[in-house]
């Protein structure tokens, strides 16, 4: 009886350590306050000279899930996202929509998920990327996705970085 109670035991706790787990790897959060979540990366963005990048999706797309791993594991890609970006990520599933930002964004889900939406220092919408433009085969492309954050950070957009134009 105690091998049956110690077995059921082990059964229960590394049932728990797996839905635990499974939890903790939720990018997309439908209970987050995004609109506080985007006023806090504007003020981190202006603190640290870069933009905000949200990229909206759900746990649910696979596309979504792929890119944030795709991102994860390429290490010239991330330390490319982190330098020029304050991210973040906005939930879109049954549970929560943010269709209050979504309209504000001008419907950026009309590219299909996931999909980026860039604001600069002040908050507004400087760009909305389908992401469909840079995957590659059934992933991700290092070098669209390199390109990308590149062409959109603020030394980018700064035209004290143009020649030409001092």
């Amino acid at each position: 009886m105690k091998n049956v109670f110690l077995i059921f035991a082990i059964i229960i706790l590394n049932s728990t350590n797996v839905f635990s787990q499974k939890a903790e790897n939720k990018i997309y959060n439908p209970e987050a306050n995004v609109q506080e979540d985007i006023e806090l990366a504007i003020k981190q963005a202006i603190n640290k000279n870069k933009n905000v990048m949200l990229i909206i999706g759900g746990n649910w797309c696979p596309w979504c899930v792929r890119l944030h791993k795709f991102i994860d594991d390429n290490t010239s890609v991330d330390s490319l996202l982190t330098a020029n970006y304050v991210v973040v990520d906005v939930n879109y599933s049954k549970e929560n929509k943010n269709l209050v930002l979504l309209r504000k964004l001008k419907f950026p889900q009309r590219f299909g998920f996931p999909v980026i939406v860039i604001l600069n220092q002040k908050g507004e919408q400087i760009h909305t990327q389908n992401t469909a433009y840079l995957e590659k085969e059934k992933s991700y492309s290092v070098k669209k996705l390199s390109e990308f954050f590149k062409n959109w950070s603020p030394t980018a957009l700064d035209i004290s970085s143009y020649k030409e134009y001092k």
